[in-house]
Protein backbone atom coordinates (compact mmCIF):
# COMPACT_ATOMS: atom_id res chain seq x y z
CA UNK A 1 0.00 0.00 0.00
CA UNK A 2 1.04 3.64 -0.80
CA UNK A 3 0.40 6.11 1.56
CA UNK A 4 0.72 10.11 1.11
CA UNK A 5 0.70 13.41 3.31
CA UNK A 6 -0.68 16.25 2.10
CA UNK A 7 -1.69 19.86 3.41
CA UNK A 8 -5.08 21.26 3.88
CA UNK A 9 -6.18 24.26 5.73
CA UNK A 10 -6.54 22.49 9.09
CA UNK A 11 -3.22 21.16 9.36
CA UNK A 12 -1.34 18.05 7.96
CA UNK A 13 -3.47 15.48 6.63
CA UNK A 14 -2.54 11.75 5.43
CA UNK A 15 -4.28 9.31 2.89
CA UNK A 16 -4.14 6.29 0.60
CA UNK A 17 -2.90 6.82 -3.11
CA UNK A 18 -4.58 4.78 -4.83
CA UNK A 19 -5.26 4.90 -9.44
CA UNK A 20 -3.39 8.42 -9.21
CA UNK A 21 -5.69 10.18 -6.64
CA UNK A 22 -5.47 10.09 -2.55
CA UNK A 23 -8.15 9.08 -0.70
CA UNK A 24 -7.95 11.17 2.53
CA UNK A 25 -7.74 9.67 5.91
CA UNK A 26 -11.05 10.90 7.26
CA UNK A 27 -12.83 9.10 3.69
CA UNK A 28 -11.91 5.82 5.50
CA UNK A 29 -14.22 5.96 8.77
CA UNK A 30 -14.50 7.91 11.89
CA UNK A 31 -11.84 5.17 13.22
CA UNK A 32 -8.79 6.54 11.25
CA UNK A 33 -6.90 8.82 13.08
CA UNK A 34 -6.43 12.23 11.30
CA UNK A 35 -3.08 12.90 11.73
CA UNK A 36 -0.29 10.22 10.64
CA UNK A 37 1.74 11.04 13.99
CA UNK A 38 -1.91 9.74 15.65
CA UNK A 39 -1.52 6.46 13.69
CA UNK A 40 1.50 5.65 14.31
CA UNK A 41 1.51 6.73 17.82
CA UNK A 42 -1.25 3.90 18.15
CA UNK A 43 1.60 0.99 17.92
CA UNK A 44 -1.11 -2.34 18.92
CA UNK A 45 -3.86 -0.81 16.57
CA UNK A 46 -2.07 0.26 13.02
CA UNK A 47 -0.85 -2.94 11.76
CA UNK A 48 -4.47 -4.37 11.85
CA UNK A 49 -6.28 -0.82 10.52
CA UNK A 50 -3.69 -0.95 7.70
CA UNK A 51 -4.13 -4.67 6.58
CA UNK A 52 -8.40 -3.13 6.57
CA UNK A 53 -7.59 0.31 4.54
CA UNK A 54 -7.39 -1.04 1.09
CA UNK A 55 -10.52 -2.29 0.83
CA UNK A 56 -12.12 0.65 2.48
CA UNK A 57 -9.94 3.09 0.45
CA UNK A 58 -11.41 1.17 -2.87
CA UNK A 59 -14.72 2.36 -1.56
CA UNK A 60 -13.99 5.67 -0.32
CA UNK A 61 -14.53 9.18 -1.70
CA UNK A 62 -10.75 10.51 -3.18
CA UNK A 63 -9.23 13.53 -4.62
CA UNK A 64 -7.10 13.93 -7.80
CA UNK A 65 -3.46 13.59 -6.92
CA UNK A 66 -3.09 16.77 -9.29
CA UNK A 67 -5.26 19.29 -6.92
CA UNK A 68 -3.26 17.51 -3.45
CA UNK A 69 -0.50 19.69 -2.41
CA UNK A 70 2.27 17.14 -1.43
CA UNK A 71 3.95 17.03 2.15
CA UNK A 72 7.29 15.15 3.20
CA UNK A 73 5.99 11.54 3.47
CA UNK A 74 6.42 12.65 7.24
CA UNK A 75 6.14 16.12 7.63
CA UNK A 76 7.87 16.51 11.05
CA UNK A 77 9.60 13.89 12.25
CA UNK A 78 11.44 13.30 15.88
CA UNK A 79 14.44 12.71 14.00
CA UNK A 80 16.13 12.04 11.12
CA UNK A 81 18.76 9.62 11.11
CA UNK A 82 21.17 9.16 8.47
CA UNK A 83 24.18 7.40 7.46
CA UNK A 84 27.21 8.58 5.56
CA UNK A 85 29.81 6.08 3.35
CA UNK A 86 27.56 2.95 3.42
CA UNK A 87 27.73 2.28 -0.04
CA UNK A 88 31.27 0.70 -0.81
CA UNK A 89 31.74 2.27 -4.62
CA UNK A 90 30.69 5.65 -2.84
CA UNK A 91 33.68 5.23 0.24
CA UNK A 92 35.70 4.87 -2.44
CA UNK A 93 35.11 7.85 -4.89
CA UNK A 94 35.46 9.81 -1.76
CA UNK A 95 38.66 8.41 -0.47
CA UNK A 96 36.88 6.85 2.53
CA UNK A 97 36.78 3.34 4.04
CA UNK A 98 34.21 1.80 5.74
CA UNK A 99 34.84 0.70 9.43
CA UNK A 100 32.63 -1.53 12.09
CA UNK A 101 29.69 0.61 12.63
CA UNK A 102 27.92 2.81 10.60
CA UNK A 103 28.96 6.92 9.95
CA UNK A 104 25.73 8.58 11.31
CA UNK A 105 24.68 12.53 11.31
CA UNK A 106 21.38 13.69 11.73
CA UNK A 107 18.98 16.24 9.65
CA UNK A 108 16.54 18.68 11.29
CA UNK A 109 12.80 18.74 10.05
CA UNK A 110 12.77 22.18 8.83
CA UNK A 111 15.43 20.87 5.84
CA UNK A 112 12.85 18.59 4.58
CA UNK A 113 10.57 19.08 1.29
CA UNK A 114 8.28 17.45 -1.07
CA UNK A 115 8.22 15.79 -3.91
CA UNK A 116 7.32 18.40 -6.72
CA UNK A 117 8.73 21.13 -4.45
CA UNK A 118 11.21 23.98 -5.22
CA UNK A 119 14.88 22.67 -3.80
CA UNK A 120 16.70 25.53 -2.87
CA UNK A 121 20.39 26.32 -4.08
CA UNK A 122 21.52 29.03 -0.91
CA UNK A 123 22.78 32.63 -1.16
CA UNK A 124 25.74 31.24 0.70
CA UNK A 125 27.17 28.39 -1.67
CA UNK A 126 26.93 26.63 -5.15
CA UNK A 127 28.19 23.27 -4.27
CA UNK A 128 24.83 21.69 -4.00
CA UNK A 129 25.20 18.03 -4.62
CA UNK A 130 23.15 15.34 -5.06
CA UNK A 131 22.41 11.69 -3.04
CA UNK A 132 19.70 9.10 -3.94
CA UNK A 133 18.68 7.45 -0.72
CA UNK A 134 16.55 5.26 0.82
CA UNK A 135 14.89 6.40 3.90
CA UNK A 136 12.61 3.93 6.43
CA UNK A 137 9.93 5.15 8.67
CA UNK A 138 9.85 3.76 12.16
CA UNK A 139 6.27 2.95 12.98
CA UNK A 140 7.64 1.34 16.66
CA UNK A 141 9.16 2.23 19.75
CA UNK A 142 12.68 0.42 19.38
CA UNK A 143 15.24 0.10 22.19
CA UNK A 144 17.56 -3.21 22.47
CA UNK A 145 16.48 -4.55 19.44
CA UNK A 146 17.99 -7.83 17.48
CA UNK A 147 18.56 -7.84 14.23
CA UNK A 148 16.14 -10.69 13.73
CA UNK A 149 13.13 -8.65 14.81
CA UNK A 150 14.77 -5.14 13.80
CA UNK A 151 12.53 -5.20 10.72
CA UNK A 152 9.50 -5.19 12.70
CA UNK A 153 9.82 -1.27 13.53
CA UNK A 154 9.79 -0.83 9.99
CA UNK A 155 6.60 1.33 8.88
CA UNK A 156 7.19 1.94 5.34
CA UNK A 157 9.69 3.01 2.94
CA UNK A 158 10.50 6.17 0.90
CA UNK A 159 12.54 7.91 -1.77
CA UNK A 160 14.94 10.68 -0.48
CA UNK A 161 17.63 13.14 -1.82
CA UNK A 162 19.95 13.98 0.82
CA UNK A 163 21.27 17.13 -0.80
CA UNK A 164 24.53 18.40 0.02
CA UNK A 165 25.95 21.94 0.42
CA UNK A 166 29.09 20.25 -0.07
CA UNK A 167 31.62 22.92 1.02
CA UNK A 168 29.52 23.89 4.11
CA UNK A 169 30.02 19.84 5.08
CA UNK A 170 33.41 20.19 4.76
CA UNK A 171 33.76 23.37 6.90
CA UNK A 172 33.90 21.11 9.98
CA UNK A 173 34.71 17.65 11.16
CA UNK A 174 30.93 16.71 11.43
CA UNK A 175 28.92 17.05 8.21
CA UNK A 176 25.55 18.12 10.27
CA UNK A 177 25.99 21.86 9.12
CA UNK A 178 26.08 20.65 5.02
CA UNK A 179 23.58 18.69 5.37
CA UNK A 180 21.12 20.84 7.55
CA UNK A 181 20.41 23.53 4.81
CA UNK A 182 16.90 24.58 4.07
CA UNK A 183 14.58 22.83 1.59
CA UNK A 184 17.71 20.55 0.62
CA UNK A 185 16.16 16.94 2.04
CA UNK A 186 13.58 15.86 -0.85
CA UNK A 187 11.17 13.03 0.91
CA UNK A 188 8.70 11.43 -1.06
CA UNK A 189 6.35 11.13 -2.76
CA UNK A 190 5.08 8.31 -0.88
CA UNK A 191 5.28 5.18 1.41
CA UNK A 192 5.37 2.26 0.33
CA UNK A 193 4.48 -0.27 3.14
CA UNK A 194 7.15 -3.25 3.83
CA UNK A 195 4.44 -5.98 2.39
CA UNK A 196 5.25 -4.52 -1.53
CA UNK A 197 9.09 -4.82 -0.85
CA UNK A 198 11.98 -7.39 -0.38
CA UNK A 199 12.27 -7.73 3.20
CA UNK A 200 14.28 -4.76 4.51
CA UNK A 201 13.71 -2.89 0.85
CA UNK A 202 17.22 -5.13 -0.18
CA UNK A 203 18.12 -6.03 -3.49
CA UNK A 204 16.24 -3.30 -5.15
CA UNK A 205 17.67 -0.71 -8.24
CA UNK A 206 17.79 2.63 -6.67
CA UNK A 207 19.32 5.80 -9.31
CA UNK A 208 18.85 9.48 -9.59
CA UNK A 209 19.16 11.19 -12.64
CA UNK A 210 19.59 14.59 -13.07
CA UNK A 211 17.97 16.64 -16.22
CA UNK A 212 17.52 13.10 -17.24
CA UNK A 213 20.95 11.86 -16.99
CA UNK A 214 21.53 8.97 -14.94
CA UNK A 215 23.96 10.37 -12.47
CA UNK A 216 23.84 7.60 -9.72
CA UNK A 217 22.67 3.70 -10.84
CA UNK A 218 23.01 0.88 -7.85
CA UNK A 219 20.87 -1.54 -5.66
CA UNK A 220 20.05 -1.29 -2.25
CA UNK A 221 21.91 -5.15 -1.74
CA UNK A 222 25.38 -3.25 -1.72
CA UNK A 223 25.02 -1.08 1.60
CA UNK A 224 27.42 -2.21 4.04
CA UNK A 225 24.88 -1.87 6.67
CA UNK A 226 21.25 -2.99 5.83
CA UNK A 227 18.32 -1.88 7.27
CA UNK A 228 17.93 -4.44 10.23
CA UNK A 229 21.59 -3.70 11.15
CA UNK A 230 21.23 -0.32 11.66
CA UNK A 231 18.11 -0.40 12.92
CA UNK A 232 19.57 -2.70 15.56
CA UNK A 233 22.98 -0.62 15.82
CA UNK A 234 21.23 2.17 16.22
CA UNK A 235 18.78 0.95 18.95
CA UNK A 236 21.68 0.22 20.98
CA UNK A 237 22.38 3.80 22.37
CA UNK A 238 18.57 5.45 21.57
CA UNK A 239 15.22 5.02 21.48
CA UNK A 240 13.43 4.74 17.68
CA UNK A 241 10.38 6.70 18.04
CA UNK A 242 7.03 6.33 15.49
CA UNK A 243 7.50 8.55 13.13
CA UNK A 244 11.23 8.81 13.28
CA UNK A 245 12.88 8.26 9.74
CA UNK A 246 16.61 6.42 9.14
CA UNK A 247 17.85 7.73 5.79
CA UNK A 248 20.21 4.75 4.65
CA UNK A 249 23.29 6.59 2.34
CA UNK A 250 24.05 7.06 -1.23
CA UNK A 251 25.75 5.25 -3.79
CA UNK A 252 29.02 6.03 -5.80
CA UNK A 253 28.40 8.62 -8.70
CA UNK A 254 27.65 11.68 -6.66
CA UNK A 255 28.73 15.05 -8.49
CA UNK A 256 31.73 16.14 -6.12
CA UNK A 257 33.48 12.86 -7.00
CA UNK A 258 33.22 13.91 -10.80
CA UNK A 259 35.79 15.41 -13.02
CA UNK A 260 34.87 18.16 -13.08
CA UNK A 261 32.69 18.19 -10.30
CA UNK A 262 28.39 18.40 -11.02
CA UNK A 263 26.75 20.87 -8.91
CA UNK A 264 22.85 21.04 -9.29
CA UNK A 265 22.23 24.39 -10.29
CA UNK A 266 18.51 26.70 -10.76
CA UNK A 267 16.71 25.08 -13.38
CA UNK A 268 17.68 22.03 -13.48
CA UNK A 269 15.61 18.55 -12.34
CA UNK A 270 16.76 15.92 -9.58
CA UNK A 271 14.98 12.74 -9.82
CA UNK A 272 15.33 9.95 -7.44
CA UNK A 273 14.20 6.67 -8.44
CA UNK A 274 13.44 3.39 -5.92
CA UNK A 275 11.88 0.03 -7.96
CA UNK A 276 8.56 -0.50 -6.22
CA UNK A 277 8.55 2.94 -4.35
CA UNK A 278 8.91 5.71 -7.18
CA UNK A 279 10.16 8.51 -8.37
CA UNK A 280 10.92 11.58 -6.12
CA UNK A 281 11.49 14.70 -8.37
CA UNK A 282 11.82 18.36 -7.78
CA UNK A 283 13.06 21.60 -9.26
CA UNK A 284 16.41 23.06 -8.23
CA UNK A 285 15.66 26.72 -7.97
CA UNK A 286 18.07 30.00 -6.74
Amino acid sequence: MRLVSFDTPEGPNWGVLRDGAVVPSEAMGADVPRSLMALLADEAGWPALLAELPQRAAQATSLPLAEVSLLPCVPRPGKVICLGVNYIDHAKEGGNTIGDYPSIFLRCATSLLAHGAPLQVPKVSDKLDFEAELAVVIGRRTRFVSQDDALKSVFAYACFNDATLRDYQRKTAQWTIGKNFDATGAFGPCMVTPDELPAGCSGVRIESRLNGQVMQSANTGDMAFGVARTIALLSESLTLEPGDVVVMGTPGGVGYARTPPVWMKAGDRIEIEIDGIGILSNEVVA
